[in-house]
């Protein structure tokens, strides 16, 4: 079984203030693994991550990554405003949406982020939100169409996704912005999502390096900075190799030293937006066995559910399920561990052998550092559980409270509906 970063008696303490369900994240392994992920790329001229906020927004966590020299990757008004109270300012953070609201082009504007245009025609949308004039500086995100293939069954083909511009808009798009007085330009691209072939990576900075060069050719433009994106995996099941980061940055920078050397376009510089390989296996749902069914499977039923961690429940994803105290017993019991949604959907693993489980046995689900509590949801009134962060001298602070009742019903008018005929 995996490791877990605390005892039972140090979570016996901490569940005396902070009843399970909650996530646990571990700030010295996300330190760490900052440190390591810098430490790769950092045999580019200019290099910076920019963690993808949507997959931990959480200022704690942000700030933290802001210390390790990150910046932040938005797709939202509330993301650019944690991002900026977190410490992650002006050029530090890239804002990719995509069918934009006027007022989130704005406040990125208002607050010098970067502006990643989802399509050409939002290059008039947001001349027109911001009175007129565009930023000087602009990004366009590129679709490669059948020009990327072995992606991955996740992202999708490029050419079926709803994000981007077409290699044809982009060289009109980066022609009409210079016309128009832009004066610094990046080019991005998405196209994985928990990719763990590490070739995929440096076939996509390929391309983008490529493309940089035919920009520079047909357009004048000078590309300054790429940012590849996001979608390195993690190794979530036993047998799954993690990307070996020293490996990908050597080889983008072999495509940097044969493509954009030659072309005049160096310094050039690299960004990713990464969220999952960042805090993903530093995450912990904590939850305890609370009941257990015996019908046609064993079941062992806890106080979370897929309304504090979906991605099993609506992915069919594979996450390593400990016990704490039993991790050296044998794992000669079949369980389907469910949590008590009504859906029959709400199970964290079907089938797993584990060891014995008794009730109030402290379970843990592991890899649940990203896309975890920000993918919440509150079907069946269900209420969202809170998040703990586990400093590096092992003292710990709750960093998000869990949802109360009073949180769900904050929308709604209660006292209205009381005369409401």
């Amino acid at each position: 079984m995996r490791n877990f970063p605390m005892t039972i008696q140090q979570l016996d303490e901490l569940t005396k203030t902070m009843p399970t369900p909650f996530i646990l994240f571990d700030e010295k392994a996300i330190r760490d693994n900052m440190k390591k992920f810098n430490k790769a790329f950092s045999i580019f001229p200019k290099f910076r991550e920019h963690y993808a906020v949507k997959a931990g927004p959480n200022p704690y966590l942000l700030k933290i990554l802001a210390e390790e020299g990150c910046g932040a990757d938005c797709s939202s008004m509330p993301e650019l405003m944690l991002s900026e109270m977190s410490g992650m300012k002006g050029d530090h953070v890239i804002f990719t949406s995509n069918e934009t609201p006027a007022g989130e082009y704005q406040l990125a504007y208002k607050q010098g982020n970067i502006i990643n245009l989802d399509d050409i025609t939002h290059i008039d949308f947001l001349k027109k939100s911001l009175g007129g004039k565009l930023p000087e500086t602009i990004c366009f995100r590129y679709n490669p169409g059948t020009e990327k293939t072995g992606c991955n069954a996740i992202i999708g083909k490029p050419e079926e996704a709803k994000y981007g511009l077409t290699r044809a808009q982009i060289l009109e798009a980066y022609s009409r912005c210079k016309a128009e007085g832009v004066k610094h330009f990046g080019l991005h691209t998405m196209v994985a999502s928990n990719e763990l072939n590490p070739d995929f990576f440096v076939d996509t900075a390929k391309l983008l390096f490529e493309l940089c060069t035919e920009i520079k050719e047909k357009c004048g433009v000078i590309i300054e900075f790429v940012d590849l994106g996001g979608g390195i995996g993690i190794p979530y099941k036993p047998g799954d190799k993690a990307v070996d980061l020293d490996y990908v940055a050597k080889g983008i920078r072999a495509e940097y030293d044969r493509v954009i050397v030659p072309a005049g376009l160096d310094p050039l510089a690299i960004y990713w937006e990464c969220g999952r390989p960042i805090t993903g296996p530093y995450g912990y749902l904590v939850s305890k066995a609370v009941h257990e069914k015996h019908i046609y499977r064993e079941y062992i039923a806890l106080d979370s559910c897929m309304a504090d961690f979906m991605r099993p429940g609506v992915y069919g994803s594979y996450h390593e399920i400990s016990v704490l105290g039993k991790e050296n017993e044998p794992c000669d019991h079949v369980y389907d561990v469910v949590g008590s949604l009504c859906e029959n959907s709400d199970k964290f693993a079907v089938q797993r052998s584990l060891p014995k489980i008794d009730l109030g046995d402290y379970v843990i689900l592991h890899d649940a550092g990203a896309h975890g509590r920000a993918m919440g949801f509150n079907y069946n009134g269900k209420l969202r559980c809170g998040e703990v962060l586990l400093r590096a001298d092992g003292t710990t602070k709750v960093i998000r409270r869990k949802e109360t009742i009073d949180d769900l019903f904050a929308t709604l008018d209660l006292d209205g509906v009381k005369d409401f005929q």
